[in-house]
């Protein structure tokens, strides 16, 4: 926290939220993307099996939560330009513990394929909020560091998400593990509704309006910095979305862990992202965002690297999932936080339209992931340790290319 300035005063307006009050809106908002994905991971091999589903219907519940969590940014995202971000969050965050509760009671697989696609159209106003808000108080190298100590709280919520996950499944049922996720969406709610202010300063009453919208995407989409850091941040999600996606299957399935095991396992690699997160805070001070990734995909590539030199060699452990799944989480702790503060850097007067569709380009990207996923899990652990390598490549490729030339924060 001692990195950090505050955040300066603004004319006109009330006290701006301290940095901690920030860092905990960051957490809780973007933490319910890994509850809404990591806490029920353990039960989606029981929850497969209860509802007589098959592995591409199971996928299509983390797929179409995904797919709608893209789109919804892109609604999202102009409507909080326009109105705010504080109307937006406390009507996306009700929404989301109605889906979430919904999810809980589902009787069949259909059912709760839909409730978990209401799910994440919400969760994307919660999500595209938080990193407009970011860029609303702070300018981007700040907004990373800010991220990072945010971020550190969301690898918290991923440590124990998937282990109480765990403990909620092996004991009362995978339905037990989805309504940890709807009260987890209320207590968010609530945390909004009495202690998190208005950020946006001026609101833009054009934002909706359709050709203005879609000109200021154009302009966004084919800015060289925004399309470095938003492939950044969707190629490494692309990689960390294989390990949510598919490795319940892995692990339980392929290598014999129980319920609680799996999670434990989750847990130990959301403790790497963790400390990738702490890293980056460090590095972002010293070398730049630039220079933060720059270090951070070694990580990445070594850990898509091994994993897939293992599974090839025909090493079927746990151990050799795990490892290079720890040190590509690292990678990713060092890659989001940069990513996501550089990708809406240069637009402060649309930092929600920026949003939303870095958003939906790494929501488009991870929806690709699990259909995938459905058909290429086989009962191997190849073709998900290939997935990991493939996507590892792809992360260091960009971090090492076009975030080198144009990753510098500014204004477009």
């Amino acid at each position: 926290m001692s990195l950090l300035p505050p955040a300066p005063a603004l004319a006109g307006t009330p006290a701006r939220p301290s940095v901690t009050l920030v860092a905990w809106a960051l957490a809780l908002l973007l933490g319910l993307q890994p509850v809404t994905t990591d806490v029920y991971l353990p039960a989606l091999p029981a929850l497969t099996r209860d509802l007589g589903a098959s592995m591409s219907a199971a996928q299509l519940t983390m797929s179409a939560l995904i797919l709608a969590f893209g789109l919804g940014q892109l609604v999202w995202g102009p409507v909080a330009d326009r109105l705010g971000r504080r109307p937006v969050l406390l009507l996306g965050l009700a929404l989301y513990t109605a889906a979430s509760l919904g999810s809980t009671l589902a009787a069949d697989i259909e059912t709760l394929i839909v409730w978990r696609a209401l799910q994440g159209a919400a969760l994307a106003a919660a999500v595209v909020c938080a990193r407009a808000m970011l860029r609303d108080l702070y300018e981007p190298q700040q907004g990373a560091q800010v991220m990072s100590l945010g971020l550190s709280g969301l690898g918290v919520i991923a440590i124990t998400g998937p282990v109480v996950g765990g403990f909620a499944a092996s004991a009362w049922g995978w339905r037990a593990a989805l309504g940890l996720v709807a009260a987890m969406g209320a207590i968010t709610l609530l945390f909004v509704a009495l202690r998190l202010p208005e950020t946006l300063l001026q609101k833009n009453p054009r934002a909706t309006a359709l050709a203005p919208l879609l000109a200021t995407w154009g302009r966004i989409g084919r800015h060289p910095s925004f399309i470095a850091w938003t492939l950044l941040i969707s190629f490494t999600y692309g990689g960390l979305f294989t390990i949510l996606a598919g490795s319940a299957f892995i692990y339980i399935d392929v290598l014999g862990l129980s319920a609680v095991a799996y999670g434990l396992a989750m847990g130990v690699g959301s403790t790497s992202y963790l400390a990738g997160t702490f890293v980056c805070r460090r590095w972002v001070a010293r070398w730049g965002m630039v220079g933060a990734v720059r270090r951070g995909a070694v990580f990445s590539l070594a850990g898509g690297a091994l994993g897939a030199a293992l599974a090839l060699a025909g090493v079927q452990q746990a151990w050799a999932v795990l490892l290079p799944q720890c040190l590509f989480a690292f990678g990713h702790g060092v890659h989001q936080p940069c990513g996501q503060a550089g990708a809406v850097g240069p637009f402060p007067q649309a930092a929600g339209a920026a949003s939303a569709l870095a958003g939906f380009v790494l929501a488009a990207t991870a929806f690709g992931v699990g259909l995938w996923l459905g058909r290429a899990l086989d009962g191997r652990l190849l073709p998900y340790a290939l997935g990991l390598g493939f996507w590892s490549a792809l992360t260091a490729a960009i971090a090492w290319t076009l975030v080198q030339r144009h990753g510098q924060p500014g204004q477009a």
